[in-house]
């Protein structure tokens, strides 16, 4: 079955878009000895609304999560009342839409916040945030990855199953999807951003001062 990699929603949307190019990672409360494992190097990119909030995203990027609420399938046909507000949970859809894979290009691990801040860049969250996921167990490092993003042909809408709900990264997915499509940045734009990415997380490069 295919292996999807869950995210929020805003994060697919701006990874498909070519607006973020990489996720940090601690891990889940159900991940395997309670830390994350990068067990694959290409997969689907699965939109959650788990713990997602406008205040938890740069305001510039706020308006992406309207449009991630807007491509989910509620049973009545739309987003449970109280969505959109500023720190509303919101529930899951019946049905969520792929439009994307990735293959890994790269694999750090930080423990420094100035690394967190400095890739600013290249994640649409808050920097506050970014930086929460570094503190959470602060005895693991934290898990920086490059992603390469590919947008498939033809967006496929999947069902919304029980097992793929909770903290937890990797999805088995119950419907066959293509690895196909065209990368979000040319090969040009991509060196250039793996190239100032790799400068700031590689334990081989000075952290910004």
């Amino acid at each position: 079955m295919p292996i999807a990699f869950k995210e929020w929603a805003v994060t697919v949307r701006a990874l498909a878009e070519g607006e973020q190019l990489l996720t940090l990672r601690k891990g889940g409360i159900r991940e395997t000895e309670k830390h994350f494992a990068l067990e694959h190097d290409r997969f689907f990119l699965y939109p959650t609304f788990d713990h997602q909030r406008y205040d938890l995203v740069r305001e510039s990027h706020q308006p992406e999560l309207s449009r991630a609420l807007e491509e989910g399938v509620w049973a009545d046909g739309e987003p449970p009342a109280g969505a959109l507000t500023l720190d509303g949970d919101i529930s899951q859809p019946d049905r969520v839409r792929i439009r994307a894979w990735a293959e890994v290009a790269a694999h750090f691990t930080v423990t420094d916040r100035r690394a967190v801040e400095a890739l600013s860049p290249y994640y649409v969250w808050t920097t506050d945030y970014a930086e929460k996921r570094l503190a959470w167990k602060r005895r693991h490092p934290l898990h920086v990855i490059l992603l390469r993003a590919y947008r498939i042909p033809r967006p496929v809408t999947v069902k919304v199953r029980e097992e793929y709900g909770g903290c937890r990264s990797w999805l088995e997915l119950t419907r066959e999807l293509p690895f196909e499509g065209t990368p979000v940045l040319s090969d040009e734009e991509f060196e250039r951003a793996y190239d100032e990415i790799s400068a700031i997380a590689s334990d081989r490069q000075p952290v910004f001062a």
